[in-house]
């Protein structure tokens, strides 16, 4: 990119440090079999264990459970970009699903004995981790969900289905939102975790995409799966509340991701067209496409700047929602558009499979639908500036 280091002041020696560990990892496990995984339509279990015993996933999870013991989110950040280079976007969903959005969950809600039972599992890939919020019914409203728990004895029995599962056919572990109170409003839900082999919890389709070909998204179908209470997490009908309280870091490592994505089609674009002739001169010292150029890598450059800021607020612990919705809104779309006008540059050749701009392309167009779409996190930045001037009861 540009001589402008943003990084400079953001990541430090340890940082750079994990990064070189990181880019051998992807090189080595990741680069050779990629392509492979998205013809196959999934990442194998090995590459999650691959991922656990190189210090890629579970770096959050305290030493005490097997993991690193490092909650700076920056090092996530770094994860991002690094897969990022060699368009590794299904991989690098499934993994930061994982660690940024599921993981945080166990992190803070677990028991003691929850959480022996579960972590190390998750920081050595061994246990694969899913949340099902979405159902074919409800999505950004997740107050429509109909997916219920009934008491029966100490525990619980769930029944319902919900769909666009990222992790979904991988996952061990899956916490369910599920209504365990009809008539408690907002605090009529809670989260259940289901694991594998529970009997009554099955496997819908494996979703065929038109992008992320390899990130396996499935529907889940529970039909009378008895939930026991070592198995609910947190507090009954605490399950909404914990939702909202950890959107801002889901919003954030999709907006993070979407920064990395666009950072690398930014770059290979650079490559391509000082590589290419056309009319007697490179096509990157045509007027055009310079001007093109120029406006694509001062759009990365500034959300990186953002992204940055919302990172170190998140590592503080005040990161608003509304700033996470921000950087969500801004990154994602930011990235269609980027990759859109980087395949434009490419010609012919970036509809192509075989160059990775056309891969970026279609797996780019998702990011501003799931973790909130672009239309809900308006309606919630929205809110926020309203709430900054309250009515006057008196008019």
């Amino acid at each position: 990119m540009s001589s402008l280091n943003l990084r400079g002041g953001f990541y430090t020696e340890d940082h750079e440090a994990y990064r070189a560990s990181v880019r051998e990892f992807v090189r080595r496990e990741v680069e050779p079999h990629h392509l492979d995984w998205e013809e196959e339509r999934l990442v194998p279990r090995s590459a999650w264990e691959a991922a656990g015993a190189n210090g890629i996933l579970g770096l959050a999870v305290p030493e005490e459970y097997g993991g690193g013991g490092e909650p700076d989110f920056r090092y996530p950040m770094v994860v991002a970009e690094e897969l990022a280079t060699i368009g590794a976007s299904s991989y690098c969903l499934g993994l930061r699903l994982q660690d940024d959005i599921v993981l945080p969950y166990l992190l803070e809600l677990c028991t003691e004995e929850q959480k022996r039972r579960w972590l190390p599992g998750a920081a050595s890939g061994e246990i694969v981790l899913a949340i099902a919020m979405t159902e074919p019914g409800a999505g950004s409203d997740l107050q429509g969900i109909r997916a219920n728990a009934v008491r029966d004895g100490d525990g619980w029995i769930l029944n319902g289905q919900k769909t666009f599962i990222t992790n979904g056919i991988n996952a061990d572990l899956v916490i369910v939102f599920a209504r365990t109170d009809p008539d408690a409003g907002s605090r009529g839900y809670s989260l259940l975790v289901v694991e594998r082999d529970d009997p009554g919890f099955s496997r819908g389709r494996k979703l065929d995409k038109i992008g992320l070909a390899g990130q396996d998204t499935a529907e889940l179908v529970f039909e009378d799966v008895r939930v026991g209470p070592d198995n609910v997490l947190g507090e009954i009908g605490q399950g909404l509340i914990y939702l909202m309280q950890r959107l801002p870091k889901e919003r954030l490592s999709l907006a993070a991701q979407a920064l990395a994505a666009a950072e690398a089609a930014v770059r290979w674009t650079q490559d391509y067209v000082f590589d290419r002739t056309a009319f007697g001169q490179r096509v990157g010292d045509l007027q055009a496409t310079r001007f093109e150029l120029a406006e694509l890598e001062t759009e990365v450059e500034i959300t990186r700047a953002y992204i940055q800021n919302a990172a170190l607020a998140l590592n503080d612990g005040t990161l608003t929602t509304a700033e996470a919705s921000k950087a969500k809104l801004w990154a994602t779309e930011m990235q269609v558009r980027v990759t859109t006008r980087c395949l434009q540059l490419f010609g012919g050749y970036g509809y192509m499979n075989e160059y990775p701009i056309g891969r970026a392309f279609r797996d780019s167009r998702v990011q501003t639908i799931y973790g909130g779409t672009s239309q809900v996190m308006k309606e919630i930045i929205g809110r926020d500036i309203a709430g900054r001037y309250p009515k006057d009861a008196t008019r």
